[in-house]
């Protein structure tokens, strides 16, 4: 956000407890604090935006917003596709959001994370009174991703060998690349945009198929086999917590509309996504660039003995059957 920031020719602040330096991001200036009750370098300074790409938490987003409206123009506030109560059915941006039990929490857990960035939202929304945007990303990949969420596929297809893909290769996908959201975003800024914006890759546009097939093509010389094993298998054969494979989702109860979130608004507006095939390309070579022992140890994805192991029982299965 900040090189797009940048590159349009905007003057970029940064709020943080200067912790961690920002990825080859010169000329910015750094205000040292913390949201959780320290926001005094905040105080007296105006801002044609701002934009909250971190919190989480609502009393400190509420707080912090209070404090900024006042003295800003513009805000933009990064929520997220999990702000959304439901996906056992496509959502759009008029879908119901989760509600919070207990709005003072600070505890984020599988199940209050999403009702506590709805909250957030609407704490952000009431502070600038119009002069906001909200934004929902889904799952945001690309270089410098170190979630390895996404990154998994094309380097697991890189390793070569008989690799394990779920569902079926029509299954969609949802994603976001961090380039095609900045650019978006900014858009917004330029604009003064107001509402409520889903920020994914359009229904359908993506699929497990295709992620799978870009990750091999990224990796041409790995001789890698793929094998699709079905999500009902996969269910009976492992815990409910090992079918988090990101971006792919169950397409069935609760999860059924997970990859079919509407991206009509953010269209009209702007919003341009780059063929997959690209984000996978330049994901590959990004993570090819860090150290050995960072690319040695994924954050995510499959246990290379897991996949071996339930790949070796589907093909039991299907001898015995």
């Amino acid at each position: 956000m900040t090189r797009e920031a940048q590159r349009l020719g905007w003057t970029v602040t940064h709020f943080n407890r200067g912790k961690s330096a920002a990825d080859g991001v010169a000329g910015v200036e750094t205000l040292i604090g913390d949201r959780k009750g320290q926001l005094e370098a905040l105080k007296g300074r105006r801002w044609d935006v701002m934009i909250d790409d971190t919190g989480y938490i609502p009393k400190f987003v509420k707080e912090s917003a209070a404090l900024l409206a006042p003295s800003v123009g513009y805000g933009l506030y990064i929520s997220s596709i999990s702000a959304y109560a439901s996906f056992a059915k496509p959502n759009d941006e008029d879908s119901p959001t989760g509600k919070l039990e207990d709005i003072d929490t600070e505890e984020v857990t599988e199940t209050s994370y999403g009702p506590m960035k709805a909250l957030c939202e609407q704490y952000s929304m009431a502070a600038f009174r119009g002069r906001m945007s909200v934004v929902r990303p889904g799952y945001i990949v690309g270089p410098l991703d170190r979630s390895d969420r996404f990154t998994y596929w094309p380097v697991r297809a890189a390793r070569g060998g008989e690799m394990l893909a779920p569902g079926t290769p029509e299954d969609p996908i949802q994603i976001i690349d961090v380039r095609d959201l900045a650019a978006w975003m900014m858009k917004l800024v330029e604009g003064r945009t107001v509402g409520y914006f889903n920020a994914v890759t359009a229904p359908g546009a993506c699929t497990m198929g295709g992620l799978i097939e870009a990750s091999q093509a990224a990796a041409p010389k790995s001789g890698t086999r793929v094998t699709w094993v079905p999500e009902d298998f996969l269910a009976a054969h492992w815990k409910a917590e090992e079918l988090d494979l990101p971006p792919w989702s169950p397409m069935k109860g609760d999860e059924a509309g997970a990859s079919l979130t509407s991206t009509t608004r953010a269209q009209k507006t702007g919003l341009r996504t780059r063929p997959l095939a690209q984000t996978v390309r330049d994901t590959l070579d990004w993570f090819r660039t860090l150290p050995p022992e960072r690319q040695a140890k994924l954050r995510a994805g499959l246990d290379p003995a897991k996949e071996a192991a339930t790949l070796a029982e589907w093909h039991r299965a299907g001898t015995q059957g």
